[in-house]
């Protein structure tokens, strides 16, 4: 018989053995998930904190490039008129040429923009701005409910 009593406890011991291995191994699985998650989020953020200061980077970029190009255009229209005062023989004639020049420039800029315009307003080009448009208005007025929920259960929530 008590051999019988024996291979019963060894019995119940081995059921409680694979039980604590398994919510032990839950566990251990749980504390890795945390950790592989946290370290994405870690991630996640160092790359926003990056993106964040790339942007900003480009923006001043940007800036002094547009600042370059204008000191650029001016001083090659400051030698073109050199050039066709000297070719001209007169600072009068070399202005006038210079000042055609900027308009047919600023025509032709115009004409393009015109054209782009128009191939926005094609039926195929407006349904796809349409839809762009609502899908952006959509996505908004979410954020914006999204945003008034928490609030709302705030207020809801109180004493």
């Amino acid at each position: 018989m008590q051999g019988g009593h024996e291979s019963t406890g060894d019995a119940a011991a081995d059921a409680v053995t694979p039980t604590a291995g398994w919510l032990a191994e839950l566990s251990q699985l749980g504390r890795a998930l945390r950790r592989l998650f946290g370290a994405q989020l870690q991630l996640l953020a160092a790359e926003l904190g990056l993106a964040r200061s790339a942007v900003s980077w480009m923006l001043a970029a940007a800036l002094a490039a547009t600042a370059a190009a204008v000191g650029l255009g001016l001083t090659v229209l400051g030698l073109l008129g050199v050039a066709l005062a000297q070719w001209l023989g007169s600072w009068i004639w070399a202005l006038l040429v210079l000042a055609l020049l900027q308009l047919v420039f600023l025509v032709a800029t115009i004409v393009l923009f015109r054209r782009c315009m128009h191939w926005m307003s094609l039926p195929a080009t407006r349904g796809e701005w349409a839809a762009m448009i609502r899908g952006t208005v959509q996505q908004a007025e979410a954020g914006i409910a999204a945003q008034a929920g928490p609030a709302r259960q705030g207020e809801e929530g109180g004493p």
